[in-house]
């Protein structure tokens, strides 16, 4: 999912944020949250995007929607690099069991 230059980024991000505030079972936990934070950030730029809000109307663009989906990626990436030492592998086995469950569930069975 990610290159091996943005996993690079990420683990200097992991370092940086282990070097200001430790990686304490709390730390990890504030960091595991904030993927819920980030996520609501999305919730809330897509509301712009469609103007629900009678109120607010449009307040955000398609790109601002981006943004904020990168920011919950690299949150997640962060979290997860802080709980593994190969979050890659990680990712790469999750990603292949998503992918082999979805086509055993696609076959037809006769």
């Amino acid at each position: 999912m990610l290159s091996t230059a943005q996993w690079s980024t990420i683990r200097d991000l992991v370092a940086w944020l282990d070097s200001n505030n430790g990686r304490s079972q709390e730390e990890i936990t504030l960091r595991i949250l904030k993927i819920t934070e980030e996520t609501g950030e999305v919730a809330q730029a897509w509301i712009g995007v469609v103007g629900q809000n009678p109120r607010k109307g449009v307040t955000h663009t398609i790109a601002d929607l981006q943004g904020e989906m990168v920011d919950v990626m690299v949150t997640v990436a962060v979290a997860l690099a802080s709980v593994t030492d190969d979050p890659a592998a990680v990712v790469d086995e999750k990603l292949a069991q998503i992918a082999a469950a979805r086509l055993n569930s696609a076959t037809p069975t006769t």
